[in-house]
């Protein structure tokens, strides 16, 4: 007989899934379990992998994403264990974690479902672990921050269930929607999950219908997860905040009184407009306030330069005229500070060089404009010069600001290299070691960790009983776990450990390529891997939209001569506004049907391909797939140029 069912409902965390199911199948070892995948239409390779890594586990494909309920229920209908588990995809379990909710469950017979302790990836514990039901009283101390200022407090932090001891056993009302365990008759009896529910709040349902039923909910903290948080959707972005408390509103209809619904729902609509409102004043204080403030400290120290100017060349017999403060000076402005958007001038990570590119086509654009005016509007060469070098002084200047404010996400690069510790034995460490560096981001390697007592002396600098020596000596920055010799139990209490350290950690689990980890729930988990992803970095993604505006630019001016030289199509001014309005490139992948580039970082339809650098055609569906992905992985916006040039009387296909 099926014991447990395990279902994992996946929507484009492919690194996350793969982690979870490794230490689910760990879990699994002792116990007569299935396990669902039930995939809502990722294009992420998700379910590849699945097929490829687990042929076990059984995988529902959804072609469309109908929401978090539907998925489960999906699963829930064919499982046939005595229990079910509803899991997160971006979750860690620990060994025994299964095997000690079951004899918990088989105990307690009373049980509806349970909980368990969960942590984030830096190892801190997740309030939402143990939750009350969200009563209008309840909500209202939660959403206007009463339950932040007062944390421990048994009224106002009643939502997280803040005066109860995190480390001891509980009942709870409210069991979080990324670790489930329930009894299957109990199910039978209350119900599947609401599918009005899209996401959010058919946790809260399921709950409260289970303790209605008679049966009770358990926080159980004698073993935890480690749950990065967040990976499936931004909290903060304006959908999470209108899905949310629309489930809430769905749930207060559905359990609350008339009058306590109505209430309720009023609350609920002033938080959606509450907190609607704070998002777009945040983003759109985060996305224009840099521009802003480079555009007015350019404009007031053109106003002073044009002044001192004007006594050295006029004297006291002229001056310029009004529009060249009035029309000039913006159009300047707004040219450099355009080139310095597309050079990732204005990126999160911060980079000089990014502005002085900027800056320096920018200006070049200038002059190149200037050169082309009537004289009546040349209004002073030495002003453009002289404005440029101040712009690139006030816009780095700005910077260093913006980098001293938390709220803003622009920050300079650090000008020191991570340092980490991996923790394993040898041969895993090494394996490791080689991903790490191949990896684009490339940390400082401090030293080896033995999982064991025993150490290698040449090799391991410490045991993993002195991690918190090792940690404060050479000021850890990063931990990484061999997960095939550091058990996830013993990962999970380290991380509980060192919390107070402020560590990232990331885990490395046998036989991936990638190292996962995630340092909060905004994140959308940092890794390091060696998988195809050079052409999704953020700069060529920037470098190759920049050459397909100003190549199919160049292609539109000068088509009617293209067309009478060439005999290319017409087609090839279809072509270059397609590009130059970003539904198509001008270098994609090949495609053909049975080349699969399900696995490849993601890039608009191609009108020519790598292929196009070739003179002789080959058709051999392996050549196609090794092209197509060496052209991923070594992208260079010099590759697109020359498959333009070679392949350009192709364009017009």
């Amino acid at each position: 007989m099926t014991k447990l069912s395990i279902i994992i409902v996946n929507y484009n965390v492919k690194h996350f899934l793969e982690q979870c199911l490794i230490s689910v199948f760990n879990a699994c070892a002792n116990i007569q379990s299935e396990i669902f995948v039930v995939d809502n239409n990722s294009v992420d390779g998700s379910c590849a992998m699945v097929k490829e890594r687990f042929p076990k586990v059984k995988l529902l494909e959804n072609k469309k994403n109908y929401g978090f309920s539907y998925a489960n229920n999906q699963a829930i209908k064919q499982a046939k264990g005595e229990y079910i588990l509803l899991l997160n995809p971006d979750t860690v379990v620990e060994e025994d974690s299964f095997e000690k909710c079951i004899q918990f469950m088989d105990i307690n017979s009373d049980t509806g479902g349970l909980t368990v302790k969960m942590i984030d990836g830096k190892g801190n514990f997740l309030p939402e672990s143990k939750r009350a039901l969200p009563t209008p009283t309840v909500s209202f101390y939660k959403i206007f921050g009463f339950a932040s200022l007062f944390p421990k407090s048994k009224k106002f932090a009643k939502y997280y269930l803040g005066h109860l001891n995190e480390n001891e056993i509980n009942e709870i009302e409210i069991l979080p929607g990324a670790f489930m365990f329930l009894r299957k008759k109990v199910l039978d009896k209350t119900g599947l999950l609401d599918e009005e529910y899209f996401m959010y709040g058919e946790d809260i349902d399921l709950s409260h219908r289970i303790t209605k039923a008679g049966y009770k909910n358990y926080y159980y903290p004698n073993t935890a997860i480690i749950h990065y948080k967040g990976e499936s959707t931004k909290k903060g972005s304006l959908n999470y905040v209108y899905i949310f408390y629309k489930a809430m509103m769905i749930f207060a209809q559905k359990h609350f009184s008339h009058k306590n619904a109505k209430a309720f729902s009023f609350l609920i609509n002033l938080a959606i407009y509450f907190r609607a409102f704070l998002a777009v004043l945040s983003r759109f204080t985060k996305n224009i306030f840099l521009p802003t403030l480079d555009f007015l400290f350019i404009y007031l120290t053109y106003i002073f330069i044009e002044r001192i100017w004007e006594n050295y060349k006029f004297g006291d017999n002229g001056q310029y005229p009004e529009e060249f403060l009035k029309y000039a000076v913006p159009s300047y402005i707004i040219i450099w500070l355009v080139s310095v958007w597309l050079n990732g001038g204005y990126s999160k990570q911060i980079k000089f060089f990014s502005l002085f590119k900027g800056i320096g086509i920018g200006t070049i654009v200038i002059l190149a404009i200037y050169a082309l005016l009537p004289e009546s509007l040349r209004f002073s060469r030495a002003l453009i010069i002289v404005g440029c070098l101040f712009t690139l002084l006030i816009t780095y200047i700005n910077r260093l600001i913006v980098h001293q404010i938390k709220f803003f996400p622009q920050r300079f690069k650090l000008n020191r290299r991570l340092k980490i510790i991996i923790i394993g034995l040898i041969d895993e460490i090494n394996r490791v070691e080689r991903i790490i560096t191949k990896a684009e981001i490339k940390p400082l390697i401090i030293g080896k960790v033995s999982p064991l007592e025993k150490t290698k002396e040449s090799y391991h600098i410490g045991s993993i009983k002195q991690l918190e020596e090792i940690v404060k000596i050479h000021r850890i920055d990063e931990v990484v776990f061999c997960a095939k010799d550091v058990p996830s139990n013993q990962i999970i209490s380290n991380m509980l450990r060192l919390a107070s350290f402020n560590l990232d950690y990331k885990i490395a689990q046998p036989d991936t390529l990638s190292i996962i980890g995630s340092n909060s729930i905004e994140t959308t988990g940092e890794l390091y891997t060696v998988e195809i992803n050079s052409i999704s970095n953020n700069e060529n993604i920037r470098n190759k939209r920049i050459f397909d505006i100003i190549s199919s630019v160049l292609i539109l001016l000068f088509s009617p001569l293209m067309l009478l030289l060439f005999k290319i199509p017409y087609k090839l001014i279809n072509n270059s506004v397609h590009v130059l309005l970003g539904s198509k490139t001008w270098v994609g992948y090949k495609t053909e049907s049975d080349v699969n580039t399900e696995n490849l970082p993601k890039i608009k339809k191609g009108i020519l391909t790598p292929l196009d650098l070739r003179s002789e055609k080959e058709e051999n569906v392996t050549f196609i797939h090794n092209s197509n992905l060496a052209y991923a992985k070594n992208y260079k916006v010099w590759n697109d140029l020359n498959i333009l040039l070679k392949g350009f009387k192709q364009i017009g296909r």
